[in-house]
Formats: structure tokens, C-alpha cells, sequence
């Protein structure tokens, strides 16, 4: 009697193990279009509502996203289209409106001749450290600075990254400051998709054709990794000790990071934008050292 009960309680225990693996581990897949066309978006930014849990819809608009809940909200972004959140559950073809893009308080002008330019956002620390991040945004601030005036049109980003594969893709955007001094309106009217090479380079993105002029409430640089089929890198893992093996699958290609002197690093996750502090960033380290992402601005007159 009491080895019955054993058993019948050791398989609660495993139907309850199996039932909780499949929760944590279901996949929601679906489809984002635009709500008059009917065409698929490419890269959509897709988060779990208030988690670090995110992905990025493929060039035909379909994702695939780990939700523990179906009753809980992912959050769409894309460039030019409404913010929308949608139940997990009623997912599976989102459509996104139309918005209208806003370019704020920068100016535009095609009347300047180039002389001289000057390159910001240096930093003393020039070792760079590249980490997998997961899916966040992580964004580097510009101060605007009065020696600027005669030099404040913005020509290029650059930015060091390291690729495992050739041709990994990322989205460059440029953000405005709002009154809190988080990033607000995005700057740029297109999406920016540039190609990195295999390897560690220092890739510079040309932003001449936007014509934006340094606002002297300062810019946002933000770079963000595209989870798409295209940049995913499986690998096979062995544990010899255990004789097991598991499959790790990460995303290319990774920014590197610098060590610098700031009281905060603004990043975009869970569907809004966040500020982290020093002590938040690293709980256990000393001084007023955050790594932000490994990028420079060019500005010229």
C-alpha cells in the first residue's frame, strides 16, 4: 500500500514536471502586417510586456517568441507603424497602423559645404569587452557641447563590433532626449540596416542623406541586434563530465562595450525604456564605472 502510494506520488511529481517545462518553454509564432496593405513588416521589434524577453520578426514578417503565459501582452515596435500590444494568445497575425514620423526639434538643410569635422564620444578606456546582452537595446548618450556651434552636423556613427559570421546584420537608430532625459522620438526616418563583416572591425555607418544637425538637447546612438534566422549561431556544447551535450544558440553580431565614468545606461527592454544605475548595473563593483556601447559620432560644419 504505501509503495502505491510512493509511485502514484513520484508520477504527480513527473506529470507536474512535464506540464511546467512546456509552460515555460511554449513558443508563440506569428505574423506582423500593415494594417492597409496587408504586406509582411521585417524587423519588428516583439517583447514580452515588462520582461527581457524579446525577438525581431524575419524579412517576411513572421516571429517566434518563448511566453511562459498566453494571457500575458507582447508589445510591437516599428519604425514609422504604431506602437501596439497584443495579448500572446491573439498573436498570431498582428496588424500595425500607419504613424507619422516626427522629426522634432532637429534641422534639415542641403545647403552646406564641408570643411573641417571633429569626432565625439571617445573614451579614456580604450579596451573594449563585447557581451551577449540578449535582446536589449542598450543606447549612448551625446551631450550637446557649446564647441559644437561650429562643427553640429552629424555625418557618421561608428561603431566596434565583433561578428563570428560574415554578413551579420544590425538596425541603427537615432533618438531624441524628452523632458526626464530618457530617449524619445526617433530621428531617423528609415530603417538603417547595416552589414557587419566577419571578425572585430570598427564599422562606420554613413548619416550624411538624413542631413541632421547636433540638437542641443543631445542624441541617442542606439544599436540594435536583429534575432532573425540570418544572424543565429548554433552551437553544440559538450559536458565531458556528465557525458551530455546541449545546443546554445546566440545571436551576431556583438557590440563591444567600454568602461566609462556615467551615472546611468538607458536600454530599451520589455517593450519601454529603462534606467539603470551603477549600482543597479553592477551591485558588487566600486567607483562610478558602467560599460555603454563601443560607438562614436563624426560631426562636420
Amino acid at each position: 500500500m504505501i509503495e502505491k502510494r510512493k509511485k502514484k506520488q513520484e508520477t504527480r511529481y513527473l506529470v507536474l514536471f512535464f506540464l511546467i517545462g512546456c509552460v515555460s518553454f511554449a513558443q508563440t509564432r506569428g505574423v506582423v502586417k500593415d494594417s492597409i496593405s496587408g504586406n509582411p513588416i521585417p524587423y519588428v521589434s516583439v517583447w514580452v510586456e515588462n520582461e527581457a524577453i524579446g525577438t525581431t520578426s524575419e524579412e517576411n514578417g513572421e516571429f517566434v517568441i518563448n511566453v511562459s503565459d498566453k494571457n500575458k501582452n507582447l508589445v510591437f515596435s516599428a519604425l514609422g507603424f504604431k506602437k501596439k500590444t497584443v495579448k500572446a494568445s491573439e498573436s498570431k497575425s498582428v496588424a500595425l497602423s500607419m504613424d507619422a514620423v516626427e522629426i522634432g526639434e532637429i534641422l534639415i538643410s542641403n545647403n552646406r559645404k564641408e570643411k573641417t569635422q571633429i569626432e565625439i564620444g571617445k573614451t579614456k578606456n580604450r579596451v573594449a569587452e563585447a557581451f551577449d546582452n540578449g535582446p536589449k537595446m542598450d543606447a549612448k548618450f551625446f551631450p550637446y557641447l557649446p564647441e559644437y556651434k561650429k562643427t553640429n552636423w552629424i555625418k557618421k556613427a561608428s561603431i566596434t563590433v565583433d561578428s563570428k559570421i560574415e554578413d551579420a546584420i544590425i538596425r541603427i537608430q537615432l533618438y531624441g532626449v524628452d523632458a526626464n532625459g530618457f530617449p524619445s522620438e526617433e530621428l531617423l526616418d528609415k530603417n538603417y540596416i547595416v552589414t557587419i563583416k566577419k571578425g572585430i572591425t570598427k564599422q562606420e555607418v554613413d548619416l550624411t542623406d538624413f542631413n541632421l544637425e547636433m540638437p542641443e538637447t543631445g542624441v541617442f546612438v542606439v544599436f540594435e541586434r536583429l534575432l532573425i534566422q540570418k544572424n543565429k549561431i548554433t552551437r553544440t556544447i559538450t559536458d565531458y563530465n556528465s557525458n551530455t551535450t546541449k545546443t546554445k544558440i546566440s545571436f551576431a553580431p556583438q557590440v563591444l562595450y567600454n568602461a566609462v565614468e556615467k551615472e546611468y545606461l538607458y536600454s530599451f527592454s520589455g517593450g519601454k525604456w529603462i534606467r539603470q544605475t551603477k549600482e543597479e548595473l553592477n551591485p558588487y563593483g566600486k567607483g562610478k564605472m558602467i560599460y555603454e556601447p563601443s560607438i562614436n559620432l563624426i560631426l562636420t560644419n
